[in-house]
C-alpha cells in the first residue's frame, strides 16, 4: 500500500480538517441527525447508529484518507469528507464522501474546507488532477461543485447501486494542475467576500 498521501491537518478562518477519528463520533453522530441528511435517497450519508461503523469502514480502506470537517467556531465536527480513489502513480485523487449538518450547509464552511483540501493536493502533493463525483440528480451538490470551478467531465450511467436499489448515474467532475491557480483565487475571493463587512 502506497502511504500517499500521508495524513495531515488544515486550519482556516472558519472550518480544519483533521484525520478522522473514533474521537470525533458524538459531534457527527449530532451532525447526521440535524437535517435527518441520511433519509435523503440520493445520498449516502451515514445514520445516527451507524455512525461507528461508517467512522471505522472509512479508517480500514487502504485508497481513502478521512477526515474530520471541524468548526472552528464551536470546535464540533460537521461533517465528514476524503481523499479517495488514490492513483499515487498518476498522482490523481478524488475529493468526496463529504457531507455537513444541514445548520452549516450554504455557508463559508465548504468553500474553505475545499480550499484547504484543493491546496494540499495541488501544492504539496503535486497533484495533476482532482475529481469530484455526486449523483447526477443531487443538483445542489452538483452546483456546489461548479461553484468550485470544476468542469464536468461526464457520467457514469448505471455506475452505482444505492441504498433503496434505484440506479445512480454519475457525474464525474474534474480540477486540473493548469486550472488550479484561477481557482484558488476565485475560492480566495469568495471567502475574502463573505468576511467583508
Amino acid at each position: 500500500m502506497s502511504d500517499w498521501p500521508t495524513p495531515f491537518s488544515a486550519k482556516g478562518t472558519y472550518v480544519a480538517v483533521e484525520p478522522l477519528s473514533m474521537d470525533h463520533l458524538d459531534d457527527l453522530v449530532e451532525a447526521t441527525s440535524d437535517g435527518d441528511l441520511h433519509k435523503l435517497w440520493y445520498t449516502m450519508v451515514p445514520t445516527p447508529d451507524g455512525m461507528a461503523d461508517e467512522i471505522k469502514r472509512r479508517l480500514s480502506l487502504a485508497n481513502m484518507r478521512p477526515f474530520a470537517i471541524v468548526e472552528q467556531a464551536s470546535g464540533k465536527a460537521v461533517g465528514m469528507t476524503t481523499y479517495m480513489n488514490i492513483d499515487a502513480p498518476n498522482r490523481r485523487l478524488e475529493i468526496g464522501s463529504t457531507w455537513y449538518r444541514k445548520s452549516v450547509q450554504r455557508s463559508p464552511l465548504n468553500t474553505e474546507c475545499k480550499l484547504l483540501l484543493l491546496r494540499h493536493a495541488f501544492e504539496e502533493l503535486d497533484c495533476i488532477a482532482v475529481e469530484f463525483r455526486t449523483h447526477f440528480l443531487n443538483h445542489q451538490s452538483r452546483r456546489a461543485i461548479e461553484r468550485l470551478g470544476a468542469k464536468l467531465d461526464g457520467v457514469l450511467r448505471s455506475h452505482m447501486v444505492m441504498a433503496n436499489s434505484t440506479l445512480r448515474d454519475t457525474a464525474v467532475y474534474s480540477i486540473t494542475a493548469p486550472e488550479w491557480p484561477a481557482v484558488k483565487a476565485n475560492l480566495e475571493w469568495k471567502l475574502e467576500s463573505h468576511a467583508a463587512p
